[in-house]
């Protein structure tokens, strides 16, 4: 994950593409909504499976740059954050047989 967060950090510094957290956190709520349309789309709104679209992938990958950018701004990493996540997950998983944590 490392790479992903210096490709992205490099793209952002090469084409000036900096904000403030907040404008990244909404942009992140923005593309997680298009990913859900999409989502929404390939299942013809839940009436059929879901099967990808054309934009599908695009908007997957929009999401993505946008939630690496909001680490990168919060100076997070990405690599870290996710094995305290499992670890999180195993435990409850181990004490609770669930991973939610309101149960």
């Amino acid at each position: 994950m490392k790479g992903a967060q210096e490709k992205v950090k490099e793209l952002v510094k090469k084409y000036d593409l900096g904000g403030d957290i907040n404008v990244r956190y909404i942009d992140l709520t923005s593309e997680v909504g298009e990913l859900g349309k999409e989502i929404l789309e390939g299942s013809d709104y839940g009436s059929r499976d879901f099967a990808k679209t054309e934009d599908t992938e695009m908007e997957f990958g929009d999401t993505l740059f946008s939630l690496i950018c909001v680490a990168n701004e919060l100076d997070i990493d990405m690599g870290e954050a996710l094995d305290k996540a499992l670890a999180k997950y195993a435990r409850r998983f181990e004490e609770k047989s669930d991973i939610g944590s309101g149960r």
